[in-house]
């Protein structure tokens, strides 16, 4: 890593135009407060605490520094109950994927639930082919402005419920057609993953993707469970896995078995610094364990986990690391290659993001600071006379 005193630290522009891979972000946790009020209004949904989109954006980032991963899912329900119909959905999706673009994102994997999206009379179906659409017109509209970015679906399922065989056929049904796999979120514990091993072992028999949420509000058997019982592609979150790593007195580190195995075997860690903040995962950006685990070189990955409640970016959250840390456009540039590594499209495809995308951006990027110096120096030389 770079010192932040070297011509290799980023600048928040900088930042801001990298080329961002994002793997773990909520559709109904990034709605744009504006949206949520005109979306409420022509639903007549009555429920929300604030009627005015800054106090809204407010509102939403201060009920979910709480410190408890209960209290900050109950902020969705608000979220949720706007996104009852196809013209909502389309809308939500259409923003999402440029509000993902102006931020630098040029590959994004979004999660929703549809099971919940099914109150205003839509079916599953219906669901997946509305946010599928808005997904796509997000994308051509940020090509339109200059912008790049290519959004694919993952389809979740809610650990407290009994749908999660039904959703995984569903992904299995759209994968080939925007769904580029399958998740279950909601909270740990009580729920553990193994109650939906009938869905995890469907979607293997698929050959299909799925990552779960584990290890975030609960602890290694979490992990565990996720990986040995259910096969878990990727891990949503895992910061828990430093509960598993022993660093002593003297700085040396000792790996726990299943650490070891997590780096050996080159899981990827769906990591979010800022919502880790408000769950109580972490206690600062300078303590998480983020900084340990790219020092130990597991497959981590930054990710914004839900912008409206956490009131953050992509850039946003790079911006913490590299203040906390002193990361540099090279850390940046290893972040996102690892996210790039983990996304659930064919290995081509993956590998032409990073060859042809990602790494040429961070190139131009990293230059830079040689044409800032030239001008610099030209500026200083006195004229001959």
């Amino acid at each position: 890593m770079t010192s932040q005193n070297t011509p290799n630290t980023p600048t928040p522009d900088q930042i801001r135009r990298a080329p961002k891979v994002l793997l773990h972000d909520h559709l109904d946790g990034g709605l744009r407060p504006g949206t949520i009020v005109e979306l409420a209004r022509d639903a007549g949904y009555t429920g929300l605490p604030e009627t005015d989109p800054d106090k809204l954006g407010l509102w939403f980032a201060e009920a979910a520094d709480s410190g408890s991963l209960e209290r900050y899912l109950e902020t969705f329900s608000h979220t949720v109950a706007v996104m009852q119909t196809r013209d909502a959905l389309i809308r939500v999706a259409r923003e999402c994927a440029e509000d993902l673009a102006e931020d630098g994102v040029v590959y994004a994997e979004v999660r929703y639930a549809p099971e919940q999206h099914l109150d205003g009379g839509l079916g599953l179906e219906e669901v997946v082919e509305a946010v599928n659409e808005g997904f796509r017109q997000g994308e051509l509209l940020a090509r339109e402005n200059g912008r790049r970015i290519r959004v694919g679906a993952l389809l979740t399922a809610m650990r407290h419920a009994a749908r999660a065989l039904e959703i995984a056929e569903l992904a299995n049904r759209y994968r080939d057609l925007g769904v580029v796999g399958f998740d279950i979120a909601g909270a740990e514990a009580g729920y553990p993953p193994t109650r939906h091993l009938d869905a995890f072992e469907y979607l293997k028999r698929e050959n299909n993707h799925f990552t779960i949420h584990a290890g975030e509000a609960f602890g290694l058997p979490s992990i565990w469970q996720a990986l040995q019982w259910c096969g878990a592609d990727r891990l949503g979150h895992g910061v828990r896995i430093i509960d598993d790593i022993q660093v002593q007195d003297d700085g040396s580190v000792q790996l726990g078995r299943l650490a070891s195995y997590v780096r050996d075997k080159r899981i990827p860690l769906e990591l979010c610094p800022s919502s880790n903040l408000q769950t109580g995962a972490a206690d600062s950006y300078a303590e998480h364990p983020i900084g340990l685990l790219r020092r130990l070189h597991f497959r981590a990955t930054v990710n914004t986990d839900n912008r409206l409640m956490s009131h953050t970016s992509m850039s946003s959250e790079f911006e913490h690391l590299v203040e906390a840390f002193g990361y540099s456009l090279d850390d940046m540039q290893w972040f996102s290659v690892n996210a790039m590594k983990s996304a659930f499209i064919p290995f081509d495809e993956r590998l032409a993001m990073i060859n042809d995308v990602i790494k040429p951006g961070y190139a131009e990027l990293k230059s830079e600071w040689l044409f800032r110096q030239t001008a610099s120096t030209s500026a200083s030389v006195p004229e001959e006379g």
